[in-house]
């Protein structure tokens, strides 16, 4: 298992490698730098932006700067932020928290309702609920993501019930742990349930294909015609059967979660990687950028080892391969 996961391991570092050095040529091959609205400022001098450059180091070559930033994130700084004039890694933890803050409970509750409901569904193959559910989670596929989430901003202001923006109200840390917690999780109600909209769809679909190729094979019609009950028969042993690849998907569905909780804490001012990963593109801000995209990749990494993880666990096959 310890070589299993150093392997493992060992091929997500070569990826955040991949993916750094990837963003260091796209920020080359794109015109312009921090420093370019600055030069149009005529109230500061050729001469100050010169120093500017040397001082950041945007005057070094390719290399010599990549390998700047790799000392700098092997210390945990992530670089320097040009626009907030502090390492990056100072902007970048406190909004990953803000992030994982969303889209762990989103995860959980995407795969709490989706396993069951897609179980149970595949269960029903050809019957009215099954062509319901085809429709219902046809028609939420075609939603945007963004859509969502103005549908749940929508919501919060027609019924004022949920705050909009933000993480707690102001003052709420004064009135004690317990009043902030709840004033936390009222904020939260409405960005999880449209991370939870965004993602069930492809989770369930996904469940309900999985099991229903299961029930279709020989074992199965078998056991079924031993006269093993409905529900017995879906939970006990096609679940199982077809868990791999709901493992692999799981891995999958921590990608497809981050992307959709990006673009969520832009439109519904949630404080997290989103809104800075945006500022920072827009300010040409290079090492916020970068060490932006690879936190999202470190989380993508940490879904997939998790996955790979119980795959090994659970199948002797992979443990054989091992």
């Amino acid at each position: 298992m310890i070589r299993y996961l150093a392997r493992r391991i060992g091929h997500g570092i070569l990826m955040l490698f991949g993916v750094s050095i990837l963003l260091f040529l796209l920020f080359q091959a794109a015109p312009g730098d921090f420093l370019s609205e600055v030069r149009l400022n005529s109230q500061i001098s050729p001469e100050t932006v010169a120093q500017l450059r040397t001082q950041y180091g945007l005057d070094q070559p390719l290399p010599v700067r990549y390998w700047q930033w790799v000392k700098s994130s092997a210390r945990g700084e992530f670089g320097y932020s040009f626009a907030y004039n502090t390492p990056a890694s100072t902007l970048l933890w406190p909004r990953a928290r803000n992030t994982l803050l969303l889209s762990v409970p989103a995860l959980m509750i995407s795969w709490l309702i989706a396993v069951p409901l897609g179980v149970l569904v595949a269960g029903w193959k050809g019957r009215w609920a099954d062509r319901l559910f085809s429709g219902g989670t046809s028609t939420l596929l075609a939603l945007p993501d963004v859509l969502i989430a103005l549908l749940a901003l929508l919501i919060a202001l027609k019924t004022g019930m949920f705050p909009v923006g933000g993480m707690t109200s102001v003052g709420a840390q004064s009135q004690g742990p317990w009043a902030w917690l709840l004033d936390l999780g009222w904020h939260m109600v409405l960005p999880v349930s449209a991370l939870v909209v965004g993602s069930l769809t492809m989770i369930l679909r996904h469940v309900r294909t999985s099991v229903g190729e299961v029930l279709e094979s020989s074992y199965m019609r078998a056991a079924e015609g031993h006269g093993l009950p409905r529900y017995r028969l879906l939970f006990r042993y096609a679940l199982p059967a077809a868990a791999n690849p709901l493992i692999s998907l799981f891995g999958l569905s921590v990608a497809l979660l981050l992307s959709v909780s990006l673009l969520i804490e832009v439109v519904m001012s949630w404080p997290g990687i989103g809104p800075l990963l945006l500022e920072a593109i827009l300010a040409r801000d290079l090492f916020v950028v970068i060490g932006a995209v690879i936190l999202a990749t470190v989380f993508l990494i940490g879904g997939n080892l998790l996955a790979d993880l119980l795959l090994y666990a659970l199948d002797p096959r992979i443990r054989r391969q091992a």
